[in-house]
Order: C-alpha cells, then structure tokens, then sequence
C-alpha cells in the first residue's frame, strides 16, 4: 500500500533536542512516528475566548478525550482594513497553537480563508467586496488578495515554528471550507478557483497534509473530507486518502427567538461510530478489523429506529444492540462500548447574585437631532447598500430625504417602505411613525439573502412644505454562507421608498437625494468606552432614568465578582441592543425575543436521523438572557464599568451581574460499567437527591422510579460520594444487590446529586 510520506521534527522539550520522524497518511489512517493514529479533535476558536480562557479551555478538551484542536482562522479579525493586521491579544493564533503544543495536543489548522462557521460576512473582510472582485470563484483580484493572506499566515506560522515539519503541534491544514456544496452555480470559474486554491496551498511547503473540506473532486494531494451529521456513507475520492469526519455537527445554531436545537449524546456517538464502519446498507451490519497482531475488532450496528435486535455472531455470542446504534466488540466476543449506552455525567449550571440591591444607572439619549433634520455626511441619488456603505463599521445606517408637499388638500398619507435589512425604524417629521423586522429575526426562516426582505406601511401625517424622512436601518450580523452570499443585499438597496396619498397619487422617492449617516453618534463618541472624553453627557438622575425608550444609553459601575467562578450579566428587561464591560464587547442582546411556548418536551428520543425539529427546549423563554463576562475583562481592584445601548426600549433595573455555578450533577449509567460524579471548583457532593439501581425514568431533575429497583440504591450511593469531591461508582449488581428481574437485560443506574456551595 503506497503512502505519503511526510518528514516530521518533534522536539524531545526535556532533552531539548529535536528528532525526525515520518508522518504518513493511508487508506486507513493518518500515521504519527510509525503508529496508526485515530485523531479526535474539537474545535476552539481562539477569537471566541480571551486569551487568558485558552490553557483551560485546551485543558479540559484533552480530559474529555481529544488529541488534537482545530481552529479556522479569522481573516475579518485579522486584516479588518486592507493592510493593516492585527494578531493581538485573543486573535495570537501563533501563542493559541503554542498553548495546544504545550498540553500534548496536536493541531488542525484551517486557514480557509473563507470559513463560514456562523461568523459575519463567513470571515471574509468587507473591504473584498467592492466593484468588480467576484468572491470565491475566478477572480484575480480576489485570488490575489487570497494568496497575500494566506501566505502570511502560513510565514507567522513558520516563524512561530508551529507546522509538525518544525517540531510544532499543526499536522493538518486546511484550504476553503465547504465549497462543494455550493460550488454548482459559479460554474466553470468556480472549478478553476477551486483547483487554483489547491495549488496555491502546496506551493506553500509547509510540510503537513491539506485538506478539502465537502469538496468531492478535491485535486491532488488534497484530500477530501466529510462535514455533516453523519459520515457513514463518505467515501474519499481518492483509494490512498483516509476517511476523516472533520467536522460533526453537534446541533444548529441560534436564532433570535426561535426554540433551542438539542442534539443527544447518543446521536453524536451514533455518528462516530458508524462513521468508522462500512456504509449502513442493512438495519443490521457487522464491520471487522483485525491489526497486525491478530487482534479483532468488530463494529456492531443496528440502523433500525425503533427495535433492538439480537445479532447471532455463532461462536462469538449473542448480542443485544438497541435501535440506532453502534456496539464495539472487543476480539468480536464482548461488548465495550455501546453508542446507545451512553454513561455520562450531566452538569446543571445555576446563577447566583453577585450581590443584594439595585445597579444605579446614568443614561443618556442617543443624539439624533442631526438626522431627523435630515443632515448626513455624504450624498447620492440612490438607495445604497448598506454592507457597502458601513464596511462593517457599524450595525446601522441612516437614510434620509425629504418631500416638499404643496396641495393643502393632503393630510395623511402611507409611508410604504421595502428593504432587505433586518430591523427598520422611521422617523417622519421628526417623530417615530413604526419599528419593523424581517422574517428571518422572527425565526420564521433560516439566516438568508431573500428572508430578510420585508415591506413596512405606516400612515403619516403631512405638512405643506418639506416634509422629512429619516430611516435608520439596522442589521443583526451579515450572510455567512451559500452560493454568492456576498451579493446578498443589505439595507434598503434594492428596495423602495413611497408615499402614497391615494390609489392614483403616489410619490416614488427612490431616486431622490438621499443623505446618509454611518452608525450612531455614541458610537462615534466611544461612550461605551470608559475613557471616552464624552463623558459630561451621562445624566446622574436615578431617580428620572427613562425606560421603554428607543435609543438610549445606559451606564453603571460595579465591583468584580470574588471568587474564580464564571461571571454573567442577566440582561433580563433590556429589548434589544449591544452591551460593553469596561469597553470590551460582549455582543448585541435581544432578550425581549421570546421563543415561542409550545413545541418542547421534557423526553428525547435520541432514535432516527436528527433534524432541526428534534428534541427543541428552550420554550417560552428569552434566545439569550445571560452574557458571559471574562474575568479578564474584569478589574481586580476598583470600579468596573457596563454600558449598554438600547435600541428599542428597555428596563435596566433588573440588570445584575451574577456567578455562574455548577449545583447540580446527574449521571446515568448502564450495568457494568463506572458511572464517575465529580463536583467543580473544589466542591463536594452535599446530597444525594434521587438514585436509583433498576429501571429509572425520566431526565436530569426528574428521574422517578421505574418498574423495580434496588432498594438501598440511594443508600449505597450516599456512601460512595457525600462528602467527596469525586467518586467512582461501579454500576454492578455485585454492589446495588439483585433486583427483580424483569424484560430488561440490562439494569441502569440514575443519580441526582447536589454539590456544596
């Protein structure tokens, strides 16, 4: 069997020498210093924590099992104006991989540069999109843009000594992302860009393999990868390349007022272990390895979705496997790991007060006398984009005209407006007439091009002379992903502007002089950021702070939390806006964006294909309520400060900052195997709620007796971890004592427990 052959310096840190080892990949694996490797990596963003959150992140990433860590690489971050780079602070991917290498891990990079991942504009930067420069296809201004970043990632990460061929953690790197799946409509220019890109990445000899990530005729060397939720039926295009699941979609992300997606444990086990097995044809299929010494390994799965079956192997027993699952049986003879039989330890997070009492808030209204007289910064007879205009500078944007009326005879009229933004206020006269949002905020569609479009109609009361139109558009994030995403209008370009006196009059103001404004005037101001030199237009009334009032700056101070617990702020009461601590952005909020109250259960079949309508919570709340704060971007002396900018009315008073602890654990486990319990932060276990040895039902904090049990269950549980920070519990009848047998082979084992706070 051919391999590539890849030379590799791993540095001996004790002995402070470096020695060259082969990487190789096959058909069956990648090899690491003449080993098979099985490499399980989890992504960590490095932008998406602080700097100082990296070592323990990685930390707990290698207690739960991985050997590698993968990241993209975040262009936008990076290159946010056209030459000027930053890799400061938490954007130091080169001091992100060293921090990877120092606990043992390996590496993954994927430069991309275009990533998708949920991020704005899919990471590229906004100043790429510009008159002329086609993104992702055949574009050799784009092409060329490409190269320049690409290649001095790769030169930082050369110079930091990170590749593998250097004695650093990176062993696979990565070139675009999921081009495959939306390559069909580029056509013949699409294929060149992707074999360019292909190119482009091997002639920067940086010594490891690429990778292609859903890109099925992915060129050589590149070898081509799986994303998805299941992987089972992947095939390489290549015999020689190995099969790898680079990315396993544990869920679906949020979406402003929409329920929570949840994907079980048993569903994501299923995944990897069926992607490890032959294409699942059958409801019943055995997969058999066997290595060099002789020793087998057989891959036992069950694609039905609703009976479990008993597989007769003869001579190497029977054995049980539940519907939609994978059993791992060692020398094909016995059962050591079931997907179905998932044991595992379920952490329930609870918030504590930071302290008793009220935040006292200052406030101060954002200024806005400026655009409702109509007065911008710039001028054109057009509707433009918004994306364009910004360049990614601000949410917002201001659009305003005005419309001389002179028959006396028009009193009202309808102000009807279409736009592909995502939230819309309008002012006429200088007073707000209505407040309006696309479609897909209200979670009735998907993150899209055309389902941000939406028409606002409002009646408006004229006035012989000039009459003023002052629009300000906001957006909630950019178009990440699909066929030519970047074209993707934003704003009002694309749309209209009407005044409709009757069914024969109608005023089109379209092309009219349009004056413009780029963002907010605090935000110009910086008034979320304590050292603003604007700080004389904070209003200290406590009394007189305005609620339910659109576009409104509110401002407060507080000591930082003790302890080494995370730290929320509960934005409870607030509608929607953006929120700072001591001038570090935590991101826009929306809380008055309830999900709707019907749709959840308190069970979850993990059985069948997941899809996005599977196992929903999350009902009847807030999309997000709790805002994580860093502690380093916490003061350890002295006064803190939060700022929020409120855009369409909210309460600040029951604003608080809050520790975030982990009270309650559960823990379910099958017969014979060792269910662990562990409490964070150096806690104990206090109380043991609920156990039960048998056949318990229900989910964490509503587990009740089954059928049957073993009566000094709870008993000998209490024994085993009140008063321990951890314990092993072996999950036998050996210890829980025989209990009534019953239609269910295999006994379980439920635990509710408290930990010391």
């Amino acid at each position: 069997m051919s391999t590539l052959r890849i030379q590799i310096l791993i540095c001996l840190a004790l002995l402070g020498i470096c020695s060259a080892l082969t990487v190789d990949y096959d058909s069956r694996a990648m090899i690491i210093s003449g080993e098979r490797k099985l490499i399980m990596s989890g992504a960590i963003h490095y932008p998406r924590s602080t700097s100082h959150m990296w070592p323990n992140l990685i930390k707990m990433a290698k207690e739960g099992g991985l050997n590698a860590i993968e990241t993209y690489v975040f262009w936008d971050r990076h290159e946010p104006k056209r030459r000027e780079y930053d890799f400061s602070g938490n954007l130091d991917f080169v001091k992100f991989f060293k921090e990877i290498q120092k606990a043992g891990l390996y590496g993954i990079l994927r430069i991309g540069p275009y990533i998708g991942a949920e991020w704005n504009y899919g990471g590229l930067p906004l100043w790429l999109h510009k008159s002329g420069v086609a993104l992702r296809t055949d574009n050799e201004d784009f092409k060329n843009e490409m190269q320049i970043f690409t290649t001095k990632i790769v030169n930082m990460a050369k110079e930091g000594k990170l590749f593998a061929s250097q004695g650093g953690p990176i062993i696979i790197s990565q070139i675009e992302n999921e081009y495959g799946k939306v390559m069909g409509p580029y056509g013949e220019p699409g294929i060149r860009y992707m074999n360019w890109c292909a190119q482009m990445a091997v002639a920067q000899n940086i010594g490891v393999p690429w990778i292609m990530c859903q890109q099925p005729n992915a060129p050589q060397p590149m070898i081509n990868t799986c994303n998805g939720f299941y992987c089972d039926s992947f095939t390489p295009n290549n015999p020689k390349n190995p099969k790898m699941f680079t990315e396993n979609w544990s869920g679906l992300f949020k979406i402003w007022g929409a329920k929570d997606p949840l994907r079980t444990a048993e569903d994501l086990a299923y995944s990897v272990a069926s992607a490890t097995t032959k294409n699942i044809t059958t409801n019943i299929e055995l997969t058999a390895y066997q290595n060099n010494a002789g020793e087998r390994f057989c891959f036992l799965s069950n694609k039905g979705t609703s009976n479990d079956v008993t597989a007769d192997l003869g001579q190497d027993g029977q054995f049980l496997v539940p519907a939609w699952s994978v059993s791992i049986l060692s020398n094909c003879t016995k059962e050591v790991f079931n997907t179905a039989k998932v044991n595992s330890q379920t952490l329930v997070y609870t918030t504590q007060p930071h302290y008793k009492g009220k935040l006292k808030w200052m406030w101060s209204s954002e200024a806005i006398k400026d655009t409702l007289d109509g007065k911008g910064s710039f001028k054109a007879s057009t509707l433009l984009d918004q994306k364009e205009t910004t360049v990614d500078s601000s949410d917002y944007l201001w659009y305003m005209t005005n419309v001389n009326i002179n028959k006396t005879s028009w009193k009202t009229a309808t102000l009807k407006i279409g736009t592909n933004g995502h939230a819309l206020h309008a002012y006429f006269n200088r007073k707000l007439v209505g407040t309006w949002f696309s479609k897909q905020v209200f979670a009735q569609h998907l993150p899209g091009g055309t389902y941000s479009s939406f028409l606002a109609n409002t009646t408006v009361t004229l006035k012989r002379g000039s009459n003023i139109i002052s629009l300000l558009s906001a957006t909630v994030g950019l178009a990440h992903y699909g066929p030519k995403y970047d074209l993707v209008p934003v704003g009002l370009v694309g749309g209209f502007v009407q005044l409709i006196i009757d069914e024969s009059t109608i005023i089109d103001l379209t092309s009219s002089s349009w004056s413009y404004k780029v963002g907010l005037n605090g935000e110009a101001k910086q008034l979320y950021n304590p050292k603003s030199r604007h700080g004389n237009v904070w209003k200290n009334t406590p009394k007189k702070v305005p609620t339910a009032r659109p576009l409104t700056w509110y401002k407060t101070t507080f000591n930082s939390p003790s302890g080494v617990d995370p730290v929320v702020v509960d934005l409870q009461g607030m509608g929607k806006g953006h929120a700072w601590v001591n001038g570090n952005s935590l991101g826009r909020f929306w809380p008055s964006m309830i999900a709707p109250a019907d749709g959840c259960a308190n069970t979850c079949d993990y059985r069948g294909p997941y899809n996005v309508d599977k196992c929903r919570n999350n009902c009847g709340k807030p999309s997000q309520r709790w805002y994580h704060v860093p502690r380093s971007f916490l003061k350890v002396k002295g006064q803190n400060t939060l700022v929020l900018f409120e855009e369409v009315g909210g309460n600040p008073w029951n604003v608080s900052f809050q520790n975030v602890v982990a009270r309650t654990i559960c823990g379910l486990a099958n017969e014979n195997s060792t269910l662990e319990l562990s409490c964070q932060g150096g806690r104990v276990i206090s109380q043991i709620l609920f156990a039960s040895f048998g056949d318990p039902q229900g989910t964490c904090g509503a587990y009740k007796k089954g059928s049957y049990e073993a009566t000094e269950s709870k008993s000998i549980v209490e024994r085993l971890c009140v008063g321990k920070q951890s314990c092993s519990i072996s999950v036998t009848e050996s210890v829980f004592g025989l209990v009534h047998k019953s239609a269910y082979p295999v006994h379980k084992l439920a635990v509710h427990a408290l930990c010391k706070v």
